[in-house]
């Protein structure tokens, strides 16, 4: 497995060498600065391992509440007895923060700003009463230019760490100045193992078998990699696959929009026959109104004529009853019935013996009914004069249909009229035709 430096100058790549093998240990942080930036135990809190981080800038202590929730972390200075003691910190630049007045006069010097902070100022030997239940696998000590305060505050015959690392140079500079704290930590049995450039790492006498882990520099033996290039990676692949995914969505959503470009040629198919069974319609609609315009146009004509026809009766029916009430319709009006009787005495021959006919069929009929003959028998014998009658009667029938049809003298058409009505027709055509003269 590949690890991940978070450190500084590797140290926690060499420590890892050294220590991977106690599983889930337990360090001491003094002058932590940043839970991961810079971090010689970020790499090992991600192992499963827990411990002290000592930071007394309070801005950084909030950080470490939230990212390193396992630890025991404190806001405060260790240094070599209890109280207090200002802080020099250098806010523009992370990680120079410094006990350490003479730091902070060569900082200022370089200019540099510098706050000062009151901050509390606690031994390691309290801290390690009030925290370590057992092993310390590794102490690291970096507090800008006040080592040397700290391991007097530490008591190494009562708490022995495995491995110290200790910042050996001046701040900022590659001077080395680990003679100034050195002779605090060697007569303790804590025997010199390697130096980094930066650090000076020691071994306490008991853990003498893990001097050859710490002989060498990190090296691509360790298989290891900085966390900047870890998450560049990750965001690589990450990038690799949002862009692998975002290039499915690509096709995905190019497949949608050949199915969209598809469904809009379909309504677009539909929107040409909708507009052709549009313009049909229209079409057919003026078709409709001008058959309309036509039929109202046969209407208005049809009324007018009706109207003119009305209108044309009306006049002929006043000049009827105009004619019916003028004088020479009444004076005429002789002649007129003349007329008619005229038509009605060419018709009388025919006329006459229909009649005749249809009598004489009704009286024989009537004679030949029993009940008839029952009833009108006693009536005879009763009313003498009344069988004269019916006698004479039926015998005129009977003689009717014998009768000549010419008489000597008479009209062919007048010879069954009696000879008062011959007179009176006579008297009438010469009245007729004395008027058309």
């Amino acid at each position: 497995m590949t690890f991940i430096s978070y450190a500084q100058n590797s140290e926690d790549v060499l420590l890892w060498r050294a220590l991977q093998h106690v599983g889930k240990g337990f360090y001491i942080d003094i002058g932590a600065n940043d839970p991961e930036e810079h971090s010689v135990t970020k790499a090992f809190y991600d192992a499963g391992w827990h411990g002290i981080n000592v930071e007394p800038m309070p801005s950084y202590h909030q950080v470490f509440l939230r990212e390193r929730p396992r630890d025991i972390n404190l806001a405060v200075a260790c240094g070599a007895e209890e109280g207090s003691i200002t802080l020099f910190d250098t806010p523009s630049v992370n990680g120079w923060a410094s006990t350490d007045r003479d730091t902070a006069i060569a900082h200022r010097a370089e200019g540099i700003a510098v706050v000062e902070t009151e901050v509390p100022l606690r031994t390691l030997r309290s801290i390690c009463e009030e925290h370590v239940r057992g092993d310390i696998h590794f102490l690291k000590i970096d507090v800008e230019g006040f080592e040397g305060e700290v391991l007097k505050g530490m008591d190494f015959q009562r708490w022995r760490p495995w491995v110290l690392v200790i910042e050996a140079t001046l701040p900022n500079s590659r001077v080395t100045a680990h003679e100034r704290w050195e002779g605090l930590v060697t007569p303790h049995d804590y025997h010199f193992a390697y130096f980094d450039g930066l650090n000076r790492y020691y071994v306490a006498g008991e853990k003498r078998e893990l001097m050859q882990a710490l002989a060498v520099q990190a090296n691509v033996f360790d298989e290891f990699i900085f966390h900047h290039l870890d998450k560049a990676w990750k965001r690589g692949t990450a990038s690799d696959a949002a862009a692998a995914e975002a290039e499915h969505r690509a096709a995905e959503t190019s497949a949608q929009l050949a199915q969209v470009l598809q469904q809009l040629d379909a309504a677009l198919s539909r929107a040409d026959d909708s507009e052709q069974r549009f313009r049909t319609a229209a079409n057919a609609l003026r078709e409709a109104e001008r058959t309309n315009q036509i039929i109202q146009g046969n209407a208005d004509a049809a009324e007018i004529a009706r109207r003119e026809t009305a209108e044309w009766a009306l006049q002929l029916q006043k000049q009827l009853a105009d004619t019916y009430a003028s004088t020479s319709w009444r004076v005429t009006r002789p002649l007129r019935m003349l007329g008619h009787y005229g038509r009605i005495r060419e018709r009388w021959p025919a006329l006459r013996k229909a009649l005749l006919k249809r009598l004489h069929k009704a009286a024989r009929w009537l004679a030949s009914q029993q009940a008839v003959r029952k009833a009108v028998l006693p009536l005879m014998q009763r009313f003498p004069w009344l069988g004269k009658r019916l006698m004479g009667t039926w015998t005129t029938l009977r003689d009717s249909q014998a009768m000549p049809l010419h008489q000597p003298g008479v009209p062919a058409d007048l010879i069954h009229m009696p000879q008062s009505a011959r007179k009176v027709l006579a008297d009438l055509q010469r009245l007729r035709s004395t008027s058309k003269h």
